[in-house]
């Protein structure tokens, strides 16, 4: 079984689709986990013409206990920006 297959069955779908996991790590009582956004449009935006522009500061999201450990995703987005010159 393919680890993507496990992670889909613990976090979002969203996550796996449009994310790449970069890093995983034990720290103490916690579980961190690293993101970050493939260079791929989203559906939802795909009838205009973006062009990534570097990425966002990394967010953290503290998520459900996994085995009585604190999960902390850590996500780095990119930043878009529409050829146009309107930014998402």
């Amino acid at each position: 079984m393919e680890y993507k297959e496990i992670l889909k069955q613990l976090l979002p779908e969203y996550l796996i689709s449009y994310f790449e996991l970069t890093n995983f790590y034990e720290e103490s009582e916690t579980l961190h986990i690293d993101f970050k956004e493939k260079n791929i449009i989203p559906e939802e935006f795909s009838g205009r013409s973006y062009k990534s522009k570097g990425f966002l500061k990394t967010i953290t999201i503290e998520d459900f206990p996994i085995r009585g450990k604190a999960v902390h995703l850590h996500i780095k987005r990119r930043r878009w920006t529409d050829i146009n010159g309107i930014g998402i």
